[in-house]
Protein backbone atom coordinates (compact mmCIF):
# COMPACT_ATOMS: atom_id res chain seq x y z
CA UNK A 1 0.00 0.00 0.00
CA UNK A 2 1.38 3.40 -0.90
CA UNK A 3 1.51 6.19 1.72
CA UNK A 4 -0.42 8.53 -0.51
CA UNK A 5 -3.53 8.64 1.67
CA UNK A 6 -4.45 7.12 4.99
CA UNK A 7 -6.89 4.24 4.53
CA UNK A 8 -9.80 4.06 6.96
CA UNK A 9 -12.23 1.20 7.33
CA UNK A 10 -15.84 2.27 6.75
CA UNK A 11 -16.59 2.28 10.49
CA UNK A 12 -13.34 3.81 11.75
CA UNK A 13 -13.08 7.41 12.89
CA UNK A 14 -9.85 9.38 13.19
CA UNK A 15 -8.70 9.99 16.79
CA UNK A 16 -9.84 13.61 16.88
CA UNK A 17 -13.46 13.17 15.79
CA UNK A 18 -14.77 13.29 19.36
CA UNK A 19 -13.75 16.95 19.50
CA UNK A 20 -14.08 17.81 15.83
CA UNK A 21 -17.66 18.59 14.90
CA UNK A 22 -17.73 20.32 11.51
CA UNK A 23 -20.93 21.94 10.34
CA UNK A 24 -20.82 20.01 7.05
CA UNK A 25 -19.49 16.64 5.96
CA UNK A 26 -18.76 16.55 2.24
CA UNK A 27 -19.17 12.99 0.91
CA UNK A 28 -17.51 12.11 -2.40
CA UNK A 29 -17.90 8.55 -3.75
CA UNK A 30 -15.42 7.73 -6.50
CA UNK A 31 -15.20 5.14 -9.26
CA UNK A 32 -12.98 5.63 -12.33
CA UNK A 33 -12.57 9.28 -11.38
CA UNK A 34 -8.79 9.80 -11.44
CA UNK A 35 -8.91 12.37 -14.29
CA UNK A 36 -11.55 14.47 -12.52
CA UNK A 37 -11.03 14.20 -8.76
CA UNK A 38 -8.40 16.96 -8.60
CA UNK A 39 -10.74 19.56 -10.08
CA UNK A 40 -13.57 18.36 -7.85
CA UNK A 41 -11.47 18.61 -4.67
CA UNK A 42 -10.10 22.00 -5.74
CA UNK A 43 -13.68 23.29 -5.91
CA UNK A 44 -14.30 22.05 -2.37
CA UNK A 45 -11.16 23.56 -0.89
CA UNK A 46 -11.91 26.86 -2.65
CA UNK A 47 -15.15 27.27 -0.66
CA UNK A 48 -15.70 30.60 1.12
CA UNK A 49 -17.39 28.62 3.91
CA UNK A 50 -14.71 26.57 5.64
CA UNK A 51 -16.33 24.66 8.52
CA UNK A 52 -16.42 21.28 6.79
CA UNK A 53 -14.71 17.91 6.50
CA UNK A 54 -14.17 15.95 3.28
CA UNK A 55 -14.73 12.19 3.06
CA UNK A 56 -13.65 10.43 -0.14
CA UNK A 57 -14.77 6.84 -0.73
CA UNK A 58 -12.92 4.79 -3.34
CA UNK A 59 -15.56 2.23 -4.28
CA UNK A 60 -13.25 -0.53 -5.51
CA UNK A 61 -12.22 1.51 -8.52
CA UNK A 62 -10.04 -0.15 -11.16
CA UNK A 63 -8.00 3.06 -11.44
CA UNK A 64 -7.01 3.06 -7.75
CA UNK A 65 -3.29 3.62 -8.40
CA UNK A 66 -3.93 6.64 -10.60
CA UNK A 67 -6.67 7.87 -8.28
CA UNK A 68 -4.43 7.78 -5.20
CA UNK A 69 -1.73 9.62 -7.10
CA UNK A 70 -4.30 12.28 -8.02
CA UNK A 71 -5.33 12.81 -4.37
CA UNK A 72 -1.80 12.66 -2.93
CA UNK A 73 -1.53 16.44 -2.44
CA UNK A 74 -4.87 16.45 -0.56
CA UNK A 75 -4.10 13.55 1.78
CA UNK A 76 -3.74 15.74 4.90
CA UNK A 77 -7.10 17.40 4.28
CA UNK A 78 -9.37 14.47 3.48
CA UNK A 79 -10.59 11.30 5.18
CA UNK A 80 -10.14 8.48 2.71
CA UNK A 81 -11.91 5.12 2.60
CA UNK A 82 -10.98 2.36 0.17
CA UNK A 83 -13.55 -0.43 -0.01
CA UNK A 84 -14.58 -3.26 -2.29
CA UNK A 85 -16.95 -2.23 -5.04
CA UNK A 86 -20.49 -2.05 -3.70
CA UNK A 87 -22.06 0.66 -5.81
CA UNK A 88 -22.97 4.26 -5.09
CA UNK A 89 -25.34 3.36 -2.24
CA UNK A 90 -22.66 1.43 -0.38
CA UNK A 91 -20.04 4.15 -0.92
CA UNK A 92 -22.26 6.99 0.25
CA UNK A 93 -23.46 4.96 3.25
CA UNK A 94 -19.83 4.36 4.26
CA UNK A 95 -19.29 8.11 4.17
CA UNK A 96 -22.45 8.78 6.15
CA UNK A 97 -21.39 6.41 8.92
CA UNK A 98 -18.07 8.20 9.19
CA UNK A 99 -19.48 11.74 8.93
CA UNK A 100 -19.41 14.04 11.95
CA UNK A 101 -21.18 17.07 10.45
CA UNK A 102 -24.67 18.31 11.22
CA UNK A 103 -25.23 18.60 7.46
CA UNK A 104 -24.26 16.33 4.60
CA UNK A 105 -23.23 17.78 1.24
CA UNK A 106 -23.11 15.14 -1.49
CA UNK A 107 -20.69 15.65 -4.38
CA UNK A 108 -19.91 13.26 -7.21
CA UNK A 109 -16.23 12.85 -8.02
CA UNK A 110 -16.43 14.56 -11.41
CA UNK A 111 -18.68 17.51 -10.54
CA UNK A 112 -17.56 20.99 -9.47
CA UNK A 113 -19.00 23.48 -6.98
CA UNK A 114 -18.98 27.27 -7.26
CA UNK A 115 -16.79 28.91 -4.55
CA UNK A 116 -19.83 30.10 -2.57
CA UNK A 117 -21.77 26.84 -2.90
CA UNK A 118 -21.77 25.83 0.77
CA UNK A 119 -22.27 29.38 2.04
CA UNK A 120 -25.23 29.96 -0.26
CA UNK A 121 -26.83 26.57 0.45
CA UNK A 122 -26.58 26.89 4.25
CA UNK A 123 -27.93 30.43 4.14
CA UNK A 124 -30.82 29.16 2.02
CA UNK A 125 -31.60 26.45 4.58
CA UNK A 126 -31.66 29.08 7.31
CA UNK A 127 -33.80 31.54 5.35
CA UNK A 128 -36.31 28.92 4.18
CA UNK A 129 -36.30 26.89 7.42
CA UNK A 130 -35.86 23.62 5.50
CA UNK A 131 -34.03 20.34 6.06
CA UNK A 132 -32.81 19.70 2.52
CA UNK A 133 -31.93 22.09 -0.28
CA UNK A 134 -30.98 21.32 -3.86
CA UNK A 135 -29.31 23.88 -6.12
CA UNK A 136 -29.48 24.04 -9.89
CA UNK A 137 -26.49 22.96 -12.03
CA UNK A 138 -24.94 23.78 -15.38
CA UNK A 139 -24.45 20.71 -17.57
CA UNK A 140 -20.99 20.25 -19.07
CA UNK A 141 -19.05 17.45 -20.73
CA UNK A 142 -20.21 15.02 -23.42
CA UNK A 143 -23.89 15.75 -23.77
CA UNK A 144 -26.19 17.45 -26.27
CA UNK A 145 -27.46 19.41 -23.26
CA UNK A 146 -24.04 20.86 -22.38
CA UNK A 147 -24.40 24.58 -21.72
CA UNK A 148 -27.97 24.22 -20.43
CA UNK A 149 -29.04 24.03 -16.81
CA UNK A 150 -30.24 20.86 -15.12
CA UNK A 151 -33.64 22.44 -14.50
CA UNK A 152 -34.03 23.39 -18.16
CA UNK A 153 -33.46 19.82 -19.34
CA UNK A 154 -35.57 17.97 -16.75
CA UNK A 155 -38.21 20.39 -15.48
CA UNK A 156 -40.66 22.40 -17.55
CA UNK A 157 -41.35 24.87 -14.76
CA UNK A 158 -38.87 24.68 -11.91
CA UNK A 159 -39.72 27.04 -9.05
CA UNK A 160 -37.30 29.87 -8.28
CA UNK A 161 -37.62 28.87 -4.65
CA UNK A 162 -40.06 26.81 -2.71
CA UNK A 163 -41.16 23.60 -1.09
CA UNK A 164 -40.62 20.27 -2.82
CA UNK A 165 -43.33 17.71 -2.13
CA UNK A 166 -43.46 13.93 -2.37
CA UNK A 167 -45.86 14.03 -5.32
CA UNK A 168 -43.75 16.59 -7.17
CA UNK A 169 -40.79 14.22 -6.92
CA UNK A 170 -42.80 11.18 -8.02
CA UNK A 171 -44.20 13.02 -11.03
CA UNK A 172 -40.76 14.51 -11.93
CA UNK A 173 -42.29 17.97 -11.73
CA UNK A 174 -39.15 18.68 -9.70
CA UNK A 175 -35.92 16.68 -9.95
CA UNK A 176 -33.01 16.88 -7.53
CA UNK A 177 -29.39 16.44 -8.57
CA UNK A 178 -27.31 14.67 -5.92
CA UNK A 179 -24.24 16.92 -6.21
CA UNK A 180 -26.52 19.90 -5.49
CA UNK A 181 -28.02 18.52 -2.26
CA UNK A 182 -27.24 19.64 1.29
CA UNK A 183 -29.30 17.85 3.95
CA UNK A 184 -29.43 17.26 7.70
CA UNK A 185 -27.53 14.09 8.53
CA UNK A 186 -29.83 12.99 11.37
CA UNK A 187 -32.81 12.75 9.02
CA UNK A 188 -30.93 10.47 6.63
CA UNK A 189 -30.08 8.21 9.56
CA UNK A 190 -33.72 8.19 10.64
CA UNK A 191 -35.02 7.01 7.24
CA UNK A 192 -32.34 4.33 6.89
CA UNK A 193 -29.56 5.62 4.59
CA UNK A 194 -29.38 4.68 0.90
CA UNK A 195 -31.04 1.43 -0.18
CA UNK A 196 -28.33 -1.12 -1.02
CA UNK A 197 -30.82 -3.07 -3.11
CA UNK A 198 -30.91 -0.18 -5.58
CA UNK A 199 -27.59 -0.06 -7.42
CA UNK A 200 -28.86 3.09 -9.12
CA UNK A 201 -31.65 5.62 -8.54
CA UNK A 202 -30.94 5.25 -4.82
CA UNK A 203 -30.78 9.03 -4.51
CA UNK A 204 -34.30 9.40 -5.97
CA UNK A 205 -35.56 6.83 -3.48
CA UNK A 206 -33.87 8.62 -0.57
CA UNK A 207 -35.40 12.01 -1.43
CA UNK A 208 -38.82 10.33 -1.63
CA UNK A 209 -38.39 8.66 1.77
CA UNK A 210 -37.22 11.92 3.33
CA UNK A 211 -40.25 13.77 1.95
CA UNK A 212 -42.58 11.02 3.18
CA UNK A 213 -40.86 11.13 6.58
CA UNK A 214 -41.80 14.79 6.97
CA UNK A 215 -38.51 16.43 6.06
CA UNK A 216 -38.88 19.90 4.55
CA UNK A 217 -37.33 19.84 1.07
CA UNK A 218 -36.73 22.98 -0.97
CA UNK A 219 -35.40 23.86 -4.40
CA UNK A 220 -32.80 26.60 -4.92
CA UNK A 221 -32.98 27.80 -8.53
CA UNK A 222 -29.55 29.42 -8.41
CA UNK A 223 -26.89 27.64 -10.49
CA UNK A 224 -24.14 26.71 -8.01
CA UNK A 225 -22.36 23.76 -9.63
CA UNK A 226 -21.26 22.09 -12.84
CA UNK A 227 -22.64 18.63 -13.57
CA UNK A 228 -20.40 16.57 -15.85
CA UNK A 229 -21.65 13.97 -18.32
CA UNK A 230 -18.93 11.62 -19.53
CA UNK A 231 -18.27 10.11 -22.94
CA UNK A 232 -20.11 6.85 -23.40
CA UNK A 233 -23.39 5.43 -24.61
CA UNK A 234 -25.78 8.32 -24.06
CA UNK A 235 -28.63 6.19 -25.38
CA UNK A 236 -27.71 3.36 -23.02
CA UNK A 237 -27.45 5.77 -20.10
CA UNK A 238 -30.91 7.17 -20.84
CA UNK A 239 -32.41 3.67 -21.09
CA UNK A 240 -30.83 2.66 -17.79
CA UNK A 241 -32.05 5.86 -16.17
CA UNK A 242 -35.65 5.16 -17.19
CA UNK A 243 -35.43 1.52 -16.08
CA UNK A 244 -34.02 2.57 -12.69
CA UNK A 245 -36.85 5.03 -12.17
CA UNK A 246 -39.39 2.32 -12.97
CA UNK A 247 -37.80 0.10 -10.31
CA UNK A 248 -38.22 2.85 -7.73
CA UNK A 249 -41.90 3.07 -8.65
CA UNK A 250 -42.14 -0.66 -7.91
CA UNK A 251 -40.65 -0.02 -4.47
CA UNK A 252 -43.05 2.85 -3.77
CA UNK A 253 -46.08 0.73 -4.59
CA UNK A 254 -44.84 -2.35 -2.74
CA UNK A 255 -43.18 -1.03 0.42
CA UNK A 256 -43.91 2.65 1.10
CA UNK A 257 -46.33 3.24 3.97
CA UNK A 258 -49.08 5.33 2.38
CA UNK A 259 -52.57 6.25 3.55
CA UNK A 260 -55.44 5.16 1.26
CA UNK A 261 -55.77 8.74 0.01
CA UNK A 262 -52.04 9.04 -0.63
CA UNK A 263 -51.96 5.67 -2.35
CA UNK A 264 -54.72 6.70 -4.75
CA UNK A 265 -52.96 9.98 -5.57
CA UNK A 266 -49.58 8.32 -5.98
CA UNK A 267 -50.99 5.48 -8.10
CA UNK A 268 -52.45 7.98 -10.57
CA UNK A 269 -49.19 9.91 -10.81
CA UNK A 270 -47.09 6.74 -11.17
CA UNK A 271 -49.37 5.34 -13.87
CA UNK A 272 -48.95 8.50 -15.92
CA UNK A 273 -45.21 8.57 -15.26
CA UNK A 274 -44.82 4.90 -16.18
CA UNK A 275 -46.60 5.54 -19.48
CA UNK A 276 -44.25 8.40 -20.31
CA UNK A 277 -41.15 6.42 -19.39
CA UNK A 278 -42.24 3.41 -21.44
CA UNK A 279 -42.88 5.68 -24.43
CA UNK A 280 -39.42 7.25 -24.07
CA UNK A 281 -37.88 3.78 -23.73
CA UNK A 282 -39.57 2.72 -26.94
CA UNK A 283 -38.00 5.62 -28.80
CA UNK A 284 -34.56 4.87 -27.38
CA UNK A 285 -34.81 1.21 -28.38
CA UNK A 286 -35.47 2.33 -31.96
CA UNK A 287 -32.02 3.90 -32.29
CA UNK A 288 -30.02 0.63 -32.23
CA UNK A 289 -32.82 -1.21 -34.07
CA UNK A 290 -34.18 -3.17 -31.09
CA UNK A 291 -37.65 -3.23 -32.62
CA UNK A 292 -39.13 -5.99 -30.45
CA UNK A 293 -38.25 -4.07 -27.30
CA UNK A 294 -39.52 -0.84 -28.85
CA UNK A 295 -42.87 -2.48 -29.63
CA UNK A 296 -43.12 -3.86 -26.10
CA UNK A 297 -42.47 -0.46 -24.56
CA UNK A 298 -44.87 1.36 -26.88
CA UNK A 299 -47.48 -1.29 -26.12
CA UNK A 300 -47.09 -0.86 -22.37
CA UNK A 301 -47.25 2.93 -22.74
CA UNK A 302 -50.45 2.65 -24.78
CA UNK A 303 -52.10 0.31 -22.26
CA UNK A 304 -51.18 2.50 -19.30
CA UNK A 305 -52.51 5.72 -20.77
CA UNK A 306 -54.45 5.96 -24.00
CA UNK A 307 -52.70 8.56 -26.10
CA UNK A 308 -52.23 9.05 -29.82
CA UNK A 309 -48.42 9.19 -29.64
CA UNK A 310 -47.76 5.67 -28.29
CA UNK A 311 -50.63 4.32 -30.37
CA UNK A 312 -49.11 5.62 -33.62
CA UNK A 313 -45.61 4.60 -32.54
CA UNK A 314 -46.83 1.07 -31.79
CA UNK A 315 -48.62 0.86 -35.13
CA UNK A 316 -45.59 2.07 -37.09
CA UNK A 317 -43.11 -0.22 -35.32
CA UNK A 318 -45.37 -3.15 -36.17
CA UNK A 319 -45.88 -2.27 -39.85
CA UNK A 320 -42.76 -0.30 -40.81
CA UNK A 321 -40.11 -0.45 -38.09
CA UNK A 322 -37.26 0.72 -40.35
CA UNK A 323 -39.29 3.75 -41.43
CA UNK A 324 -40.09 4.54 -37.81
CA UNK A 325 -36.39 4.27 -36.95
CA UNK A 326 -35.43 6.63 -39.81
CA UNK A 327 -38.04 9.19 -38.79
CA UNK A 328 -36.87 9.15 -35.19
CA UNK A 329 -33.19 9.36 -36.14
CA UNK A 330 -33.89 12.44 -38.26
CA UNK A 331 -35.87 13.96 -35.42
CA UNK A 332 -33.05 13.44 -32.92
CA UNK A 333 -30.47 14.85 -35.34
CA UNK A 334 -32.53 18.03 -35.78
CA UNK A 335 -33.03 18.30 -32.01
CA UNK A 336 -29.28 18.10 -31.37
Amino acid sequence: MTPMARILSPCERPPDTDVAHPAVSVIIPAYNAAPFIGETLNSVFAQTFTDYEVIVINDGSPDTNEFEQAIESYRERIRYIRQENGGASSARNAGLRLAAGEYIAFLDSDDVWAPDYLKAQLQFIKDQDCDLVCADAMICGDSPDAGRTYSETLMDTAPAVGEVTFLQLVSAEISLITSGVVVRRDLILEVGLFDLALRNAQDFDLWLRLAKHGARLAYHRRVLLEYRTRQGSLTGDAINSHLRELRVFDKIEQSYQLTPTERAEVAAVIRKRRALLEYELGKLYLLPGEFDRARESFGRANSLERNWKPRIALWLTRLAPRLMQTVYLRHTEKAS
